[in-house]
Order: C-alpha cells, then sequence, then structure tokens
C-alpha cells in the first residue's frame, strides 16, 4: 500500500503538489525496484553471485597467463571498483544515500543557493507557476465577460484578431506556460527515477570491458535528467521575472487584445527556454569521457589524425624533393676539404673485384649528391695495400701472406 498523496481533480492540483507527488512515488517506486533486484529476495542475487565469481576468475586467469601484472597499480583500482560495486549494488541505504540524494537532492540545493532560497529552490519556483497560471486563467475569465452596455443599449463585440478572442489567447498562453514546466520538469523527475530504479543493474555492468559502456550511457541520462530541473529553476525563475509585469497589467484593467498577444508571446519564449534547457544538458553531457571511454574516444582521435599528419608529411617531403633541384641549380657548391676526402676514403669499403676499374662513390653534400672517383682522391699509404683488405674490417682480419712468403732464397 502507498503512502504518498495521489492528484485530485476537484482539489487545488498545481505544479508544486504534482512535484511533490512525483517524487514520492519515485523514492517508493526506487527502493521497491531496489529490493525485487538486489535485495535479501531479490531476483538477481544469483546473477550478481555468478557475474562475481566470473570477474575474478577472469583476473586470476590474467595473472597466471602473465598478460596482467600483480602491482599495486593494477589490484588497486580493481579491487576498489569491486567494493564500490558490491557496496552500491547490494546495499539500500548505501544506493540511497550517495546515489539517490546526489542526483536528486544535489540540483536542488544549487538552485536554492543560487537563487537565494530557504528550503527547496524547486518547490519555489512551482509555486511561482501556479500563481502566474492562475492570475493568466482569472485575466481570461474576465476577459469572456461581456462589456458594459453602451448609451444606445447595445452590448458591444469582444475585440478579436483573426477570430480569435482576448481570453483565447490568453488560455493558449497558459496553455504554453504549463506546457513548458510540467513537459520539463516533470517529465525530467520521471525519466530520472525510472533511470535510478534500474541502477544497480548498470553499476554491476561497469565492472567488464564489455559492458562498461552501458554503464557510462546510464550515468550520462541520470546526470542529464538531474541537471535539467536545475537549469529550469535558474532560466525559468528569470523567464517568469519579466512575465510578472505583464500578469500584473492583465490584472488590473480591462484586458485588451494587445495585452493578451504580448502575454501569449512571452510563454511562447518561456516554453523556447525550456527547449534550450534540454539541448544545453544534452550537450553538457556528451562532451563528458569517463573511464576507458575517455581513453578509447582519445586513442580514436589520435588513430583518425594519424593518416592526415602522414599525408601531411609527405607532401612536405615531396614539396622539397621537388624544389630541390632548383635551389641546388642557384646555390655554389660547398668546398669539400682534402682532409675530408682523405677520412672518407680511408673509411670506405671498395669493391671486391679490383678489374672492375675506378670505383665511385657518392657523397651528400648539402642538398646535391656528389659523386667521387678514386681518382680524385688524394694519395694515401694505404693504396699499396690489397682493396679487398681495406676498410673498417681490416682490423678484425689477419693480414695476407707477402706474395713471396712461400719460396725460398736462394
Amino acid at each position: 500500500m502507498s503512502s504518498c498523496p495521489t492528484l485530485s481533480v476537484e482539489g487545488q492540483a498545481g505544479i508544486a503538489e504534482a512535484l511533490r507527488v512525483v517524487d514520492c512515488v519515485s523514492a517508493e517506486g526506487t527502493a521497491k525496484a531496489f529490493g525485487r533486484l538486489f535485495g535479501a529476495d531479490g531476483s538477481l542475487v544469483s546473477a550478481l553471485t555468478l557475474l562475481l565469481t566470473l570477474y575474478i576468475a577472469l583476473l586470476a586467469v590474467n595473472l597466471l597467463t602473465g598478460r596482467s601484472k600483480l602491482g599495486l597499480n593494477m589490484l588497486t583500482p580493481r579491487m576498489l571498483g569491486l567494493g564500490l560495486v558490491l557496496t552500491f549494488a547490494t546495499s539500500w541505504v548505501a544506493y540511497q544515500s550517495v546515489v539517490w540524494t546526489l542526483l536528486t537532492g544535489a540540483p536542488d540545493q544549487v538552485a536554492s543557493v543560487v537563487t537565494g532560497q530557504q528550503g527547496s529552490a524547486t518547490a519555489a519556483f512551482a509555486g511561482q507557476l501556479d500563481s502566474l497560471f492562475a492570475a493568466v486563467a482569472q485575466a481570461a475569465e474576465a476577459a469572456k465577460e461581456p462589456l458594459p452596455l453602451t448609451q444606445t443599449g447595445i452590448t458591444p463585440a469582444p475585440p478579436q484578431a483573426a477570430g480569435w478572442t482576448a481570453a483565447d489567447v490568453l488560455w493558449m498562453a497558459a496553455m504554453l506556460l504549463l506546457l513548458g514546466t510540467v513537459g520539463v520538469l516533470l517529465v525530467a523527475r520521471i525519466a530520472l527515477a525510472a533511470l535510478l530504479a534500474l541502477g544497480p543493474v548498470f553499476i554491476v555492468m561497469a565492472l567488464f570491458r564489455g559492458t562498461h559502456g552501458l554503464f557510462v550511457g546510464w550515468l550520462k541520462g541520470a546526470v542529464m535528467f538531474a541537471l535539467v530541473p536545475l537549469f529550469t529553476v535558474l532560466i525559468g525563475g528569470a523567464a517568469l521575472a519579466l512575465l510578472a509585469p505583464i500578469v500584473a497589467a492583465l490584472n488590473a484593467g480591462p484586458v485588451s487584445m494587445q495585452a493578451a498577444v504580448t502575454m501569449f508571446l512571452g510563454a511562447a519564449v518561456y516554453v523556447a527556454l525550456m527547449v534550450i534547457v534540454l539541448k544545453v544538458s544534452g550537450a553538457m553531457v556528451a562532451g563528458w569521457s569517463i573511464g576507458t571511454s575517455g581513453r578509447a574516444e582519445t586513442a580514436a582521435a589520435a588513430a583518425a589524425a594519424a593518416p592526415a599528419s602522414l599525408v601531411t608529411n609527405s607532401s612536405q617531403v615531396t614539396a622539397q624533393a621537388s624544389a630541390a633541384p632548383a635551389g641546388s641549380a642557384a646555390a655554389p657548391e660547398p668546398p669539400v676539404s682534402d682532409r675530408v676526402r682523405a677520412i672518407v676514403a680511408g673509411t670506405r669499403v671498395p669493391a671486391n673485384d679490383v678489374s672492375e676499374g675506378p670505383v665511385r662513390d657518392v657523397r651528400v653534400t648539402g642538398l646535391k649528391s656528389v659523386s667521387v672517383g678514386t681518382s680524385d682522391l688524394p694519395a694515401s699509404p694505404a693504396s699499396a695495400v690489397d682493396r679487398r683488405v681495406q676498410g673498417i674490417g681490416t682490423r678484425f682480419r689477419a693480414p695476407p701472406p707477402a706474395p713471396n712468403a712461400g719460396r725460398l732464397k736462394t
């Protein structure tokens, strides 16, 4: 049996009363859903035990096969995450004190601090809306009353515009105000309650990498619907402050068509602001990176940017290569000293076949490749040694025998 009040059509069922009923029903429904899922006699307790066993088994397999290293940087986040999941998935006291209170009470508290309200800022905003709606409805009823008789005894017709009377326009403005508030504030509260009722299931999904995205999506959705009432109270309160003089002018005297159209325009702007509230909340949550999803998005962005950087670098290299001959033709060739030529000749490994003729080497000076022949190099004492043993390898191999080593002296 529910202990929450119900909305009555005959009573003064305003927006404030509707919010109180929705909050009470949401809290009671979330508590019942938690008990049916992971309570003492919950239907998913055995599934939770199986998932935790599978998690520990996978962790042990990774340690035995060497895919994971046993250390504080690996065990600390895993054990901390496992403890948090067990706490919030099996204890209603912890879930209500942290998750429920943080997502439902924290935005209201922030709005109260910003607006300077003593108590709930959402309840105060709903009371202002009820007063505004009642004033507009009263002005619409007054616009329906017939105008006083003239001296000729004829009752003048009410002012109209395109077949609409002032009373019709005011009723349309009142409906826009009611729709803009109920369609955003109450719907956000009901959607948040539904997400929080299924919260323990998505919290358990945070343990595994394959289902971590579902937990991230649930958390983003819950935070989005928690931010909607905050921005609704702040932006809607400013809009109601601008509409207050128009409502006061409507109740001060006879309702004119111009005043009714002005009120209708203000109500349309109020509805547009409520739509902007939804878009702003969605944009804020969409740019939020949580855990491994943020690292995955960063890696995907880096992988997408890598081909572009490769194309840019290749184009730069091609441009430099195409511009190199023109620049080398215009610039003079840098001089090469004899000492550098001698050092290069001493470290060069010539061809094994001596009969192939002079060996030509390639030297890079600046941006121009210069071909240097053996005839261009200065004479050195190493030129009399066998060409096959020249170079760096001479220090690692034995010198060849002399040509007359096997002959006997006569």
